[in-house]
This record gives C-alpha cells, sequence and structure tokens, in this order.
C-alpha cells in the first residue's frame, strides 16, 4: 500500500511538472502545447466521467461524450486560465464538475431512450428487473451523497470510486494530502450518521 501510495505521489508530480510546462504556451495558442495538455489530461478526465456518469443506459449521458466536452470546454479556457495558486488539474476538474452537472440535466429532460431497430438474437445483458434494481441503487447513492458538501463528494468519487491516492486528489482539487484525508474522514462519518439515522 505504501509502495503504491508512493507511486501514485510520484505520477502525479511528473503530470504537475508536465502540465506546468505546457500551460504556459498552450494558453498563449501554441497548437503542440495544447494537444500535449489534452493528452495529458484525457485519461483522467475520462476516468472522473465514469465514476461520476456509472453505467447508466441513457443515450444522453454517455462518459466518451461529457469528456469530450470537457476537454473542449477546457481548450476553449485555456487563453484565460491563470494560475491563482491552485493546479491545472484543479482547473480542469472544476469544468468537468460543471459538465457533469450538464449532463445530468440534460439526461433527466430525455428520458426516453429510441433504438434504430430491434435486435434478433437475446440479448445476455442485464434484464429490465436488473437495469431497474441498479438505476434505482445509483440514484439512492447520489441522494445520500446530495447530504455532502461538493468538495466532500468529489474527494470521495477521487478517493473510493476512482482509487486514487490522497496525493493524487489533493493535486486535483489544489490542497494538501492531510486536508483530502480530514475531508474523507468527515464524509464518511455524516454518510455513516445518515444511514444510521434513515435506518432507525
Amino acid at each position: 500500500m505504501a509502495t503504491e501510495n508512493k507511486a501514485g505521489i510520484a505520477q502525479s508530480r511528473i503530470i504537475a511538472a508536465e502540465l506546468d510546462r505546457l500551460i504556459g504556451p498552450a494558453a498563449n495558442g501554441d497548437q503542440r502545447a495544447v494537444t500535449e495538455v489534452i493528452r495529458i489530461v484525457h485519461p483522467l478526465v475520462r476516468r472522473y466521467c465514469a465514476a461520476r456518469l456509472g453505467s447508466g443506459g441513457n443515450a444522453y449521458l454517455t462518459v466518451d461524450d461529457v469528456a469530450q466536452e470537457i476537454l473542449m470546454a477546457t481548450v476553449q479556457a485555456l487563453p484565460r486560465y491563470r494560475d491563482q495558486g491552485k493546479s491545472f488539474l484543479a482547473f480542469v476538474y472544476g469544468i468537468s464538475a460543471n459538465k457533469i452537472a450538464d449532463a445530468f440535466r440534460r439526461a433527466h429532460s430525455h428520458r426516453d431512450c429510441a433504438v434504430a431497430e430491434f435486435p434478433d438474437e437475446a440479448s445476455n445483458a442485464a434484464g429490465p428487473e436488473e437495469m431497474a434494481l441498479a438505476s434505482e441503487r445509483s440514484r439512492e447513492t447520489r441522494q445520500l451523497m446530495e447530504i455532502l458538501a461538493p468538495a466532500h463528494r468529489e474527494v470521495l468519487v477521487m478517493r473510493i470510486v476512482l482509487g486514487w491516492s490522497a496525493a493524487e486528489t489533493a493535486e486535483a482539487i489544489g490542497t494538501s494530502a492531510g486536508v483530502v484525508r480530514v475531508m474523507q474522514h468527515r464524509a464518511l462519518n455524516k454518510l455513516r450518521a445518515e444511514l444510521a439515522r434513515t435506518a432507525a
């Protein structure tokens, strides 16, 4: 675990150093630097989207589409980016949180999902009952997470769902690993208290 944490910290520092080197030229319009920035943040953004969006079967809420929207918004925002004490990744995750919220709003306003044609063979995928149960669990989890402050929700997603180290999470949200651990501890305690309250 300690070795894995050190590897995570090292990887996080490499990414941060690379972005620090590229962000000035990218913000000034250097297309090669912009391409490199997107290459670096794309897998991080996609993992983040997958964790936040889950595996819902809504045509208006696909991980790749939302990740692409985030990357396009990041490119558009690059000329306006200014270092204000937080990492560039914190800036990207701020854009990501907004785009994911937009995607959820769109998905809720487009509940039906048309298909081009009916399949010829039976599917081994989850049936309506399994999908309904999974959807219900997902909805209940989202509702439970709503009791948390947005920053605490983000920390839990990064630490538990994505499996990031405290250092990686701290880099992404622009704080220290110690603060991340405290936020995670408080968030989990609040969730436990809420579950105990509703079970009573």
